[in-house]
């Protein structure tokens, strides 16, 4: 229902996600998409994966919000990756700020060129490593299905439509529901947010310029006391970029701590603070933590699946780029 009260069950979700996108029709995604054209696909993904983690745990939350990134801005098409002379590409948008994990898909598939050249999309391969990087973290298992190609164009000015760490629930449910995404899809990815940190940077305002009455600032009051003052520990006047975590006491593990901490107000990005400033993503928070906590994994798994088929390019469009970062010259 709208209003976020009647959770849809995952087994329904996933259903009705399989009808519209799924199976072996030309132009679907569909699960083994690469089984004969390149059957190592996977497994040379999840192998670049796990090196890159090896080496700094902090790639796998950024691999999921590489994949969010993408998906939210022209659909998943790998737009996210190009890069541009004149920062013209749709990665030199501020709203793409911070953004990590470009280097594990070049990685991931300089491999795949050698051992199945022209056949991997790079819009895949960020699918697969999101997938695997909630897999490392404890997170529930996704069985993604692939076959997506690679966009044709990457402007600067398309990312404009990303979520801000400001915008207000109402912005928000907005700009979920113009990628066809629903109040439940909102709660449920945001609770991606269990894994990560983030730069004092966005958490600058809520602390020190947050609007007040009477035309002053100050710090946001619906942040409890003893939490506003081990952000403004953490986060001094002027210090952008040292971190914080986004799930407090559970930055690493893929749980349900985040959504804990955004109903007693424990979180330190305004936006994640947000969804119980309405009546529906607050009651879906409630319920995930109630009656609907069993099912909390299946559900994230279905907003999962569902995200990473927005705008999604099957069939004969688009291409299967050489390099992730450059559009085919030929």
């Amino acid at each position: 229902m709208a209003d976020g009260v009647l959770l849809t069950t995952a087994p329904a979700a996933l259903t009705l996600v399989f009808l519209l996108f799924f199976g072996a029709a030309h132009g679907q995604l569909q699960m083994g998409f690469y089984s004969d054209s390149c059957p190592g696909a996977e497994d040379i993904v999840t192998a670049a994966v796990q090196e890159a983690a090896a080496s700094d745990a902090t790639i796998l939350p950024a691999l999921v919000r590489l994949q969010f990134h993408d998906c939210f801005v022209r659909g998943c098409d790998a737009s996210v990756l190009i890069t541009s002379a004149g920062n013209a590409a749709e990665v030199n948008n501020n709203k793409h700020q911070g953004l990590r994990g470009l280097d594990v898909v070049d990685r991931a598939k300089a491999e795949l060129e050698e051992q199945c050249p022209g056949v991997v999309s790079c819009a895949d391969i960020i699918a697969l490593a999101s997938r695997d990087a909630i897999a490392m973290t404890n997170g529930p298992s996704i069985e993604v299905p692939t076959g997506r190609r690679d966009g044709l164009s990457s402007n600067v000015r398309d990312a404009d439509v990303l979520p801000d760490v400001s915008d207000s629930i109402q912005v928000l449910r907005s700009k979920f529901a113009a990628s066809g995404l629903n109040d439940r899809d909102l709660v449920l990815l945001t609770a991606a947010h269990t894994i990560g940190t983030t730069a004092c940077f966005f958490v600058k305002d809520r602390l020190y310029s947050y609007p007040l009455p009477g035309g002053r600032t100050g710090s946001d009051p619906s942040i409890p006391a003893a939490f506003l003052s081990e952000l403004k520990a953490r986060c001094a006047p002027g210090d952008f970029n040292t971190r914080v975590p986004l799930d407090r006491g559970s930055q690493g593990t893929f749980d349900d701590s985040i959504l804990r901490n955004i109903r007693a107000g424990l979180v330190p990005i305004a936006s994640d603070a947000a969804l119980e400033a309405s009546n529906a993503t607050g009651a879906l928070v409630g319920a995930y933590l109630g009656a609907a906590s069993s099912s909390f994994s299946q559900d994230f798994v279905a907003a999962m699946i569902k995200m990473g088929t927005i705008g999604a390019i099957t069939g004969d469009a688009g291409e299967i780029r050489d390099e992730c970062s450059a559009f085919n010259t030929n």
